[in-house]
């Protein structure tokens, strides 16, 4: 009995190397069907909640010092007195898409993407300053990663884009236990919430709209059914274990007795 319930609790840790594998049928061969739906994404748009700095330049710096607002901050918690930080004011999109900039007041940014942002504020002050530069930046634009990965939390979005497989890597990668075939990605899009299932071992992901994430999606890495067994059933196997030790030592005790 004891060596048929450790033989069990083996047999439910092995996981094969097939189901371990990502992209597994993707080859040299399959690049031109692949690349027949796959539509790169130069980076993500603008929503409402995200932060924006966005920095003026021009030869005249006196011209555009009011467009530059510093941050601020109290210096203590108890004081109105207030600092000037060395970085960018950085201002809200707001519900309805807006962002209120000083001097220029509110500029719909919505479902643009960073340059075309800069280009509509350069429009904008093109009759009060001198050709302007303007360079405009997203902060704080983050994707969720849970379930089973090796460090489960916040990825942020560099450079304006990141895929599936950028966030996963990020997040140390699946473990053993995370099922390569069933990677849920919850999305709020117009006020809904969206959810998708992708396989990462068919090469049909580079074809999905959920391959480049957004800011704020969650990536949840679902459990394969050794990770539910063991999770369920590991506490009933050392129970078991343990009686049928205590079981033994009490027949053996018994035998040993008898035999006085």
């Amino acid at each position: 009995m004891l060596f048929l319930a450790l033989v069990a609790v083996c047999s439910t840790s092995c996981v094969t190397q097939k189901k371990m594998t990502v992209l597994r049928e993707v080859t040299a061969e399959s690049a031109d069907s692949i690349n027949q739906t796959f539509h790169a994404v130069s980076e993500i748009v603008i929503k409402p909640g995200d932060q924006l700095t966005v920095y003026i330049s021009a030869l005249d710096r006196e011209a555009i010092a009011p467009y530059n607002l510093p941050a601020v901050a109290f210096t203590d918690p108890n004081s109105t007195d207030v600092k000037t930080m060395g970085q960018l004011q950085s201002y809200r999109v707001d519900e309805e898409g807006y962002v209120e900039l000083p001097v220029l007041g509110k500029i719909h940014v919505e479902g643009l993407k960073r340059d075309e942002v800069a280009e509509e504020i350069r429009q904008v002050l093109k009759d009060q300053v001198v050709n302007p530069l303007v360079q405009v930046n997203m902060i704080g634009a983050k994707v969720s990663v849970t379930g089973e990965v090796a460090r489960p939390g916040q990825v942020t979005i560099n450079n304006g884009r990141l895929t599936i497989l950028d966030a996963l890597a990020a997040a140390g990668d699946l473990t053993p236990y995370g099922r390569r075939d069933n990677v849920l990605v919850t999305r709020e899009q117009d006020g809904k919430l969206e959810f998708a299932r992708l396989d990462l071992t068919n090469q049909d992901i580079f074809a999905s709209p959920y391959y480049y994430l957004q800011q704020n999606d969650v990536v949840y890495v679902s459990p394969n059914k050794v990770r539910v067994i063991n999770s369920a059933n590991v506490s009933l196997w050392l129970s078991m274990v343990s009686t049928m030790a205590s079981a033994a030592t009490v027949i053996v005790t018994v035998v040993n007795a008898a035999r006085k």
